[in-house]
């Protein structure tokens, strides 16, 4: 049973290629070796934000401070800005609302998720990842 389901894949694979289908943008497989490490800082990001977002619903609405934004990217590829995006909207208490050449409209549920954002270390990050291919 494994030996046919390997041989499967194998064919896939070896067909996929030939067809020519498999590219930096469907499946960015450049990335792999960046990943993980971009993965861990995002995942301890998305934890100190979780707590940052129910600290102030413990407070209450007064210290919460709903705001939009416009963030620039600095990403060229359509892979990058993607990556990007999907960052803000992972963490709690933002999400990217649009996207327009490398303009991003963001919510925020605080002013100081926006101002971490204009700060640029996810950007910053994002673009390492989408360079360093």
């Amino acid at each position: 049973m494994l030996s046919l389901g390997a041989i499967s894949v194998a064919l896939v694979l070896y067909i996929s290629h030939r067809m020519d289908v498999v590219d930096h943008e469907s499946q960015p497989v450049h990335l792999a070796l960046r990943l993980p490490t971009y993965y861990a800082w995002l995942i301890k990001e998305i934890i100190l934000a979780n707590i940052v977002v129910v600290k102030h619903i413990w407070l209450g609405n007064k210290t919460i401070s709903p705001t939009l934004a416009v963030i620039k990217a600095s990403q060229k590829t359509e892979t990058g800005k993607v990556i990007y995006a999907n960052s803000i909207t992972l963490t709690p208490g933002t999400i990217t609302i649009s996207i327009e050449d490398d303009q991003f409209m963001i919510h925020a549920l605080l002013q100081e998720s926006v101002k971490d954002l204009e700060s640029g270390d996810m950007d910053r990050r994002v673009t390492r990842l989408e360079n360093q291919c």
